[in-house]
């Protein structure tokens, strides 16, 4: 196992592109971080200078304590995993398997115990003799794990190896390989665009944009304190809903005023967003902070929207949805399972404020605000 430091590390292509900017990020000895953002973020390109496949523009690169910036990949001990699996389709799955190990000169006896303990862990012990034409995509994505787990290296490197699985099987890998980090330890890099997969999987999560760090923490509080709106809109499905408003004094108080809709502040949050009184904002609010009903001071009066479809998922209801009498305006909010609500149809909602989140519309910056309970 190892720690993974990247120190203000770049990558500039020979066109003037620059693909990643001042990226600086700790990766804890036996951590599982996900690399998050939207395609052409950067976030494969700073795996693939962590592995050594791409050379990086300035900065540096240490791998257990030792800097690797010249190292050849070969030579630093890690795996990486991609996605389209990379098997060699002349050979068997346990050929594929042992290869690596035969180049690096390990003992066969070495490299059968290895391989059978690693197809038992993978449950591919059946496939050991058939070619990766004669599986299924989830069976080569096991093979394609179980060639870098039978290496036993420092650190894996996965580039978003679930992205070719369909919805069911990709839930059941993202189980396989959090079960697996549980059981071997060792430090995990994975890089996806998927919002439930970084939340799921993760210890940490690195959301990057543009080729350079936006946020870095655990999963619930990124989600819950994004520092701007990037954040905000990104992370979860649905994400924040994002609205144009303004913040008004009231007599001691500060009021959230949506077109024509008005509600005041919890004290709590006066002090923090006192000083943009008068001023234009960007108001927060995640699907799941509307009820049908409201419960004590922590909601709003009954909010008017008006229903323009709904999306039944089974478990829950999402319901999109406009603020009357504010035109341009959308909402999306999370509704029981029973929910029931034609286009057109009013609906009363009530809203957790407790939970507000306020940007600022310029910067897109979160304003500073007590801890979310």
């Amino acid at each position: 196992m190892a720690s993974i430091v990247l120190d203000k590390i770049f990558k500039t292509y020979p066109n003037g592109f620059s693909a990643v900017r001042d990226v600086s990020l700790e990766i804890g000895d036996g951590e599982f971080m996900i690399l998050l953002g939207p395609s052409g973020c950067g976030k494969s390109t700073t795996l693939r200078m962590i592995a050594g496949l791409e050379s990086i523009s300035a900065g540096d690169i240490y791998i257990g304590g030792r800097r690797v910036n010249a190292v050849d990949p070969a030579e630093r001990d890690i795996a990486i995993v991609f996605q389209n699996y990379a098997l060699y389709p002349h050979m068997t799955v346990a050929q594929n398997l042992a290869f690596g190990l035969k180049l690096r000169g390990v003992a066969a006896s070495e490299i059968d115990s290895r391989l059978n303990r690693i197809a038992a862990m993978l449950g591919i012990e059946p496939l050991l003799t058939r070619k990766p034409s004669q599986l299924s995509g989830g069976q080569r994505q096991r093979v394609a794990l179980g060639r870098a787990l039978v290496r036993e290296p420092q650190a894996f490197l996965l580039d978003e190896p679930l992205s070719n699985l369909d919805a069911k099987l990709r839930a059941s890998m993202r189980t396989e390989l959090v079960k697996l980090h549980h059981t071997l330890g060792t430090t995990i890099v994975h890089v996806t665009h998927d919002q439930v997969e970084a939340m799921t999987m993760g210890q940490r999560i690195c959301i990057m944009k543009d080729g350079v760090v936006v946020q870095v923490g655990r999963p619930m509080d990124v989600y819950r304190n994004p520092v701007d709106t990037f954040v905000a809109g990104f992370l979860a499905s649905p994400p924040m809903n994002l609205l144009n408003g303004r913040l008004e004094s009231n007599g001691g108080g500060l009021s959230v005023v949506l077109g024509s809709l008005r509600f005041d502040l919890p004290d709590n949050l006066r002090d923090g967003y006192a000083s943009h009184a008068g001023k234009e904002v960007v108001i927060g609010f995640r699907p799941e902070d509307f009820h049908m009903t409201a419960n004590g001071a922590r909601h709003t009066a009954p909010v008017g929207v008006v229903a323009t479809t709904t999306e039944v998922l089974g478990p829950e209801v999402i319901l999109v949805a406009g603020l009357s009498d504010t035109p341009g305006s959308e909402i999306h909010a999370r509704m029981p399972r029973n929910f029931l609500a034609g286009p057109g149809t009013p609906v009363p909602l009530h809203f957790d404020v407790s939970q507000i989140q306020i940007f600022d519309p310029a910067s897109t910056r979160a304003l500073p605000r007590p801890a979310l309970t």
